[in-house]
């Protein structure tokens, strides 16, 4: 069989982004977030957790002027527009940020399934623990998944997984539809804190509502 037959064709299930963080950009929010946690009357007033669907320490809101300060609108609008580009032949004319945060987790606690409302979202790392833990039996044939992100599309089937774990990494960003279910799943073995910056956006409705209409 000629090599040009053979081809492994994977359309089925929304595509995923993923990308680095620049070090200057998570150094300023690193930065920025501590100065909040620090501050009770600061962390009390960009408190995020009640709006959110999470069993952890903390969630904290990131105001617009941070945002803009320390380049994260243009970091997510520069990739949408890239990722737009290659996925559906053309750029975006509009960003529209809904919202930003970062959730502060520790040791055993954890995220359910959800999802997220606007038409793109995104999850990436600013502080992750040196170890997560490991298995309380010795598995060698299995990953372990404490701290994983875990995004869910669909149901198992033959030669469609469902799910794709992603093991968080300081600067490691991934885009993905508002749809799209995940979850984070609790680690153990360190008291320090893994920290996640997510958002949601919307883009022009014309690439969002493939329907049309």
């Amino acid at each position: 069989m000629d090599s040009s037959d053979f081809k492994i064709i994977k359309r089925f299930g929304p595509s995923v982004l993923k990308v680095k963080i620049p070090e200057n950009i998570i150094n300023t929010l690193n930065d920025h977030f501590d100065k909040i946690i620090s501050d009770k009357e600061e962390s009390k007033r960009l408190n995020h957790g009640e709006d959110l669907v999470g069993d952890v320490t903390q969630e904290l809101k990131l105001e617009k002027e941070i945002m803009e300060k320390s380049g994260w609108i243009k970091f997510l609008g520069s990739n949408i527009d890239k990722w737009m580009k290659e996925e559906v032949g053309r750029g975006i004319t509009k960003f529209i940020m809904i919202n930003s945060w970062i959730v502060r987790q520790y040791k055993n606690e954890y995220n359910p399934t959800h999802w997220h409302n606007g038409h793109i979202s995104g999850a990436g790392y600013l502080k992750v623990p040196k170890t997560l833990g490991k298995h309380l039996q010795d598995k060698q044939n299995r990953d372990y998944r404490g701290g994983n992100l875990q995004l869910i599309h669909g149901s198992r089937m033959f030669l469609s997984q469902s799910t794709l774990n992603i093991v968080p990494e300081v600067g490691d960003f991934y885009f993905f539809p508002n749809y799209l279910m995940h979850t984070v799943f609790p680690f153990k073995d360190t008291d320090e804190e893994r920290r996640c910056i997510s958002f949601n956006c919307k883009i022009d409705d014309e690439l969002y509502n493939v329907y049309g209409g």
